[in-house]
C-alpha cells in the first residue's frame, strides 16, 4: 500500500538574525554560509516527509538575487516541491527582514534533491505527494522539467559519439579563446 502526504505536512520554516561573524570580506552574509542553512532545512524538510535520514544528492539553480545585511532576521521557507521513487526536491526561499523598517526582500531561491536513507545506508522508497492547489501543481511540474532538461543534457554531451566540431561555431560570440594541440581529435 503506497502513502501520500501533503506538500503542507513537511512544509518548514526556519529564521535566524545574521550576525558579523557570518559576514563575508565586503560586510554582507556569505553566501557558503546561507547554502549551509539551505542545506540544514533541506534536510529537515526531506527527513519530515520520509520520516527517515536523508543526503544532498544535488543542488540546482542558486539564484542569489538580493544580499543580506548583518542584522537582517532571515527566514528559509522550504517545501517538498516533488518526489521520485527514492527522491524528493525540496524548493527552498530565503527572505531578508531588515528589523527596524520591517521591509522584507527575496533574496535566494534554491532546488536540493534529496535522497532518503535506511539505516545500512540503502535509498528507501518515499511517500508520494497530494498536490492541494495549483501552486503545488506548478512546482511539480517545472520539477519534472528540470529533471528532463538535466538529463537530455547529460546525454548530449556524454554520448560517446560527441563530436567537438559541431559546437565550436556556436562560441565564436563569446569571450573564449580556442587553443587546442594539433593533434587533438574532436
Amino acid at each position: 500500500m503506497k502513502t501520500y502526504k501533503t506538500v503542507d505536512a513537511s512544509r518548514i520554516s526556519i529564521s535566524e538574525l545574521m550576525l558579523p561573524s557570518h559576514s563575508n570580506f565586503s560586510g554582507k552574509i556569505h553566501g557558503g554560509y546561507i547554502l549551509g542553512l539551505m542545506d540544514q532545512i533541506a534536510f529537515a524538510c526531506a527527513s519530515k516527509h520520509s520520516k527517515t535520514y536523508c543526503v544532498t544528492a544535488s543542488v540546482d539553480t542558486v539564484d542569489f538575487l538580493a544580499p543580506i545585511e548583518v542584522g537582517e532576521l532571515v527566514t528559509m521557507k522550504a517545501s517538498v516541491n516533488y518526489v521520485g521513487r527514492t527522491s524528493m526536491v525540496v524548493g527552498i526561499r530565503v527572505e531578508a527582514e531588515h528589523i527596524q523598517s520591517g521591509a522584507i526582500k527575496h533574496c535566494n531561491s534554491s532546488y536540493f534533491t534529496m535522497v532518503a536513507k535506511n539505516e545500512d545506508g540503502q535509498s528507501v522508497e518515499v511517500p508520494g505527494l497530494i498536490l492541494n492547489d495549483k501552486q503545488e501543481v506548478k512546482r511539480f511540474l517545472k520539477a519534472l522539467k528540470r529533471n528532463a532538461m538535466k538529463k537530455e543534457r547529460q546525454q548530449e554531451f556524454d554520448h560517446q559519439n560527441f563530436s567537438l566540431k559541431e559546437y565550436l561555431g556556436q562560441l565564436e560570440n563569446y569571450k573564449v579563446k580556442i587553443e587546442l594541440p594539433d593533434n587533438y581529435s574532436s
